[in-house]
């Protein structure tokens, strides 16, 4: 088993009295609830509590990407692992991840990822979520019918880019580029460790099934919930006639730290509900 520091970057100093008079922390969030001098203080914490975690020997550092809201401070997860990429020796930069379908064109996470690969000697793990609807829909604008269309495309092309060995255009039904020569290349070969982040979506059992790329469920709801997931993704894992290598599945656990239980319950029950039940719902 191995053991990755997943950071979100949340945004702590909300009004005391926010659930009563706000009905998300996410889309729509007033602006003014947000002090950069607060921002400034927090995201240095947090890279410092990161690096600590690679000094006491944590596996991975774990970063994502999100929009417009107080969950989670990090619209470019790719510059928070530059950031650590150089203040970190030991630990695998997880970047859970980059959303692919939304950029335009994709080959920019191929460049991003490559550049992160050679800066920190292939210590890169690359995370391909399809995105959060809050994200995806709400404040990127993308169409819900057609983000998984996308989103495979553009997992072709970064890939072709990746281990293509000579220069080919691509000629997608979403992105059409004449040239495409993938400078710089990644140091992991053929390509960087591929994991994928769901929340129990049966599309994305397949797809990392079918690629032999890593599931990594993202558990919010306790172990009870997590082990139907779990089971699910292994059952589609045996009817391919895949290796069930426990490497192939990630289990996101959540920690709370207080000075009893009663008080880890009371500080965390309430905010875990707010965040993940009335978030997605906007």
């Amino acid at each position: 088993m191995k053991f990755t520091w997943f950071h979100l970057m949340p945004y702590r100093f909300l009004p005391e009295d926010f659930k009563e008079k706000y009905h998300s922390v996410w889309v729509d969030i007033p602006r003014d609830l947000y002090d950069p001098k607060v921002g400034h203080r927090l995201y240095n914490d947090y890279l410092d509590q990161l690096e600590y975690a690679d000094a006491m020997g944590f596996d991975g550092l774990g970063v994502n990407e999100h929009h417009q809201n107080a969950y989670g401070l990090m619209p470019s997860p790719n510059i928070m692992a530059a950031a650590l990429s150089r203040r970190t020796r030991n630990a695998s930069l997880v970047v859970l991840g980059n959303s692919i379908a939304l950029y335009n064109p994709p080959i920019r996470v191929a460049e991003e990822f490559a550049m992160l690969d050679v800066i920190s000697g292939g210590r890169l793990v690359a995370g391909f979520p399809v995105g959060t609807s809050m994200d995806t829909n709400f404040c990127y604008g993308e169409i819900p019918a057609t983000i998984r269309e996308k989103y495979y495309e553009a997992h072709d092309l970064i890939i072709k880019a990746w281990t293509a060995k000579d220069v080919f255009s691509f000629n997608g039904k979403y992105t059409k580029l004449r040239y495409v020569n993938l400078w710089p290349r990644p140091l992991q070969q053929p390509h960087p460790p591929i994991w994928i982040p769901g929340g129990g979506s049966v599309e994305t059992y397949d797809f990392c099934a079918d690629h032999d790329y890593q599931y990594s469920f993202l558990s919010y709801f306790g172990y009870i919930a997590g082990k139907k997931v779990a089971d699910g993704y292994w059952e589609v894992m045996a009817k391919k006639n895949k290796e069930l290598n426990p490497y192939s599945l990630g289990f996101a656990q959540v920690v709370a730290v207080s000075e009893t239980d009663e008080q880890a319950e009371k500080d965390y029950a309430p905010h875990m509900d707010y965040f993940y039940n009335r978030c997605l719902h906007v």
